[in-house]
C-alpha cells in the first residue's frame, strides 16, 4: 500500500501546532494509542527537523509524519531530508509542490476556491486541503465535490467532533484536525495525555464514510 493510500486509510491527520519539543513524542504516543497515526508537525515548531527525525526513528513505518505550514520549496526540502513524508501548505505554491514530487513525498497544498483547487491538483497535489474549511462549512465542501469529483479533498480548519462525520459524508478522503484535538498548552499531566488518547478514539470512531 502506498503512503497516499495509507494516509487516506488513516482518515485523520492530527495537526500539532505550538508544541514544545519535549511534548512531540508523548503527543504522538497518545494519538497513536487512540487510533490516529498521521501527524503534521508545523514548521514553526522549534527544532522541527530534528523532531521529525525523532518521530520517524521512534515509530518507523507505523506512523506517517509530515510537516505543516510549509510556504516555500526551500523549507520543503529541509523537512523532507529530515524524513517528512508529506508536505502540508496553507496555499498553492507550484515550486513547493514540485519539490515534494521531486523527492517522492506527498504534496497536500491548501486551496479554497474551485480555481485554486484545480490549479493545485493540476500542479501535482496528491490531496488538496480545503482551507480554511470552517469559513463556509460542510455545505460549501459538498458543493465543491459536485464539479470536482475526481479531486481528493481534505477539509482543514475548524474540524471538530460535531462536524467531522458530516465532512466525510460529503466526500472528504481525510480531515486535518488541529486545536480541537491537540492543544499542547493544556497537556500538563499524565491524565491530560490519557484524555488525548480518549479524544483520538472519539475522532477515529466519527471518521467514517
Amino acid at each position: 500500500m502506498s503512503r497516499l493510500e495509507e494516509l487516506k486509510k488513516s482518515k485523520i491527520v492530527a495537526v500539532i501546532r505550538g508544541a514544545r519539543p519535549d511534548q512531540i513524542l508523548p503527543i504522538a504516543y497518545a494519538l497513536k494509542s487512540g487510533g490516529i497515526s498521521a501527524f503534521e508537525i508545523t514548521v514553526e515548531t522549534p527544532k522541527v527537523c530534528a523532531l521529525i527525525e525523532k518521530v520517524k526513528e521512534e515509530f518507523g513505518n507505523e506512523v506517517i509524519v509530515g510537516a505543516g505550514t510549509v510556504l516555500d520549496a526551500e523549507t520543503a526540502r529541509s523537512v523532507i531530508l529530515s524524513g517528512a513524508e508529506f508536505i502540508f501548505s496553507p496555499t498553492v505554491n507550484a515550486e513547493t509542490i514540485k519539490m515534494a514530487k521531486r523527492y517522492g513525498v506527498l504534496s497536500i497544498p491548501g486551496a479554497f476556491t474551485p480555481t485554486e483547487i484545480l490549479t493545485a491538483y493540476e500542479n501535482g497535489g496528491d490531496i488538496i486541503k480545503v482551507f480554511p474549511a470552517d469559513v463556509l462549512g460542510v455545505s460549501y465542501f459538498k458543493s465543491l465535490k459536485g464539479p470536482l469529483p475526481h479531486i481528493p479533498l481534505m477539509p482543514t480548519g475548524g474540524i471538530n467532533a460535531e462536524n467531522i462525520h458530516d465532512y466525510f459524508r460529503a466526500g472528504a478522503v481525510a480531515a486535518g484536525v488541529g486545536g480541537s484535538l491537540v492543544n499542547p498548552k493544556k497537556l500538563k499531566s499524565e491524565k491530560d495525555y490519557s484524555d488525548l488518547t480518549e479524544k483520538a478514539k472519539q475522532y477515529s470512531n466519527l471518521a467514517v464514510f
